[in-house]
């Protein structure tokens, strides 16, 4: 299906705001059907939230699994054209020619890089590291991961020391470039898919739960970088006070959501992926104890056969009723957690090795430009036949149904295309 035309005849492309899984899969599948497509990624690399994963749904697959597949295929199609560290700022038009304004931040390293790793080395400025959520340190200037794509050095000049230019006077190469600007630049498109993504809710904010007071005290995203090959601590579930092996551990789950004061929506994955995450547990711990705090289990679709087999486990108790308060014992950092149980009619007070909170996702969409339209909760709603949300920009989803519905926005976005060039 041809998109409409630009002044020099080639076909106007579609633009996709996001680099997750449910962006790639849109711009692999818009480009695969003969249309030009413009992915623009705010951070130096492409992925999103999956790439830090340890195992995804369905298939408890390692991310480089189905990465790599969809790295491969943008790699092989001229169609489409990547640009990390760039951002929508503006937007203006209809349906079939649109004009955005993008913004392109500065790597400060350049395609001459080899990664060597010698200007990492050097480099005195530490900060911590976004993709291990804090859990460790990194330099200034690094590979944002190891699987990054593209696999390319870049700068945190937030972290950098004043006047620091380590890393450049090390680089035998000459790739990195400290004078780099952002620049704008106007692009004409036919349609946009915004699949900017999701980020995990500030679990510090819920006061009675004591995330970021207390060490052993972590989110569902924590543990999943965890247990992660890749991770801070090289695959073993530990406790961050004091690096031991958590024999006793609780799940809060629905921390913060469903509640006025936080998220009032449901995420839709968090139960499986708390089961997901006691499963990884139990299997490097027989003998550990896990119980699930609940408001109400939902395992939805396929899902729930996974759900079924793990609440077998005789090692997993399952207690509804919410947390009302959770301290720590100041000598061994464990944590007494108070709920109530409410199928038994009582309120109960037991202590445990580590807490996860189940937080939920919170769309990454306040940023975009006023004419793409969200709904209370942030969530993209169809402002316009030519823009449309995918994946998690658009409603809370795992993976597997972020890859369906960017395949779906597809359609949408070809079809936008066709209908603004008829009008």
């Amino acid at each position: 299906m041809p998109a409409a035309e630009s002044g020099n005849g080639k076909p106007l492309p579609i633009l996709v705001v996001g680099g997750g899984i449910a962006g790639l899969t849109c711009a692999i599948e818009a480009a695969e059907a003969g249309n030009r497509v413009v992915v623009v990624e705010k951070s130096p690399c492409l992925g999103g939230r999956v790439a830090g994963f340890h195992q995804y749904f369905p298939k408890l697959c390692p991310p480089p699994c189905g990465l790599e597949i969809n790295f491969r295929r943008i790699r092989n199609n001229s169609l489409i054209a990547v640009h990390t560290l760039a951002e929508l700022k503006d937007l203006c038009g209809k349906p079939g020619d649109y004009e955005a304004i993008i913004r392109f931040n500065p790597r400060y390293v350049t395609a001459q890089c080899t990664m060597c790793g010698e200007c990492s080395r050097v480099c005195p400025s530490e900060t911590p590291d976004p993709f291990d959520y804090g859990m460790s340190s990194a330099r200034a200037i690094r590979l944002p991961h190891r699987f990054a794509y593209p696999a390319q050095y870049a700068i945190d000049r937030e972290a950098c020391m004043d006047g620091c230019h380590a890393c450049a006077d090390a680089c035998r190469y000459g790739a990195v470039d400290l004078a780099q600007k952002p620049v704008l630049e106007k692009m004409r498109v036919a349609s946009v898919v915004v699949a900017t993504g999701w980020a995990p809710y500030d679990a510090a904010r819920i006061d009675n739960l004591g995330f970021r007071r207390f060490s052993n005290v972590i989110t569902n995203v924590m543990l999943e970088r965890l247990a992660a090959a890749d991770g801070p601590t090289g695959g073993r579930i530990l406790r961050p006070s004091d690096g031991k092996v958590p024999r006793a551990v609780a799940f809060i789950q629905c921390a913060g959501s469903r509640d006025e004061n936080h998220l009032p929506y449901c995420s839709g994955v968090c139960c499986t992926a708390s089961l997901k995450h006691a499963a990884y547990i139990r299997s490097q711990y027989p003998d550990a104890k896990i119980t699930m705090f609940y408001i109400d289990l939902r395992t939805p679709g396929e899902l729930d056969h996974f759900a079924a087999k793990t609440v077998a486990d005789t090692g997993i108790e399952l207690i509804k009723g919410k947390v009302a308060r959770v301290q720590e014992h100041p000598g061994s950092r464990d944590l007494l957690v108070t709920a109530e149980d409410v199928l038994r009619g009582r309120k109960i007070t037991r202590e445990y090795d580590l807490l996860v909170l189940a937080v939920g996702m919170v769309p990454q969409t306040a940023d975009l430009p006023m004419g793409i339209r969200t709904d209370q909760f942030g969530f993209v709603t169809e402002a316009a036949s030519g823009i449309h949300g995918a994946g998690c920009a658009r409603f809370p989803a795992d993976t597997a149904a972020s890859v369906r519905d960017g395949t779906g926005m597809t359609l949408r976005a070809m079809q936008s295309v066709s209908a603004g060039r008829e009008s």
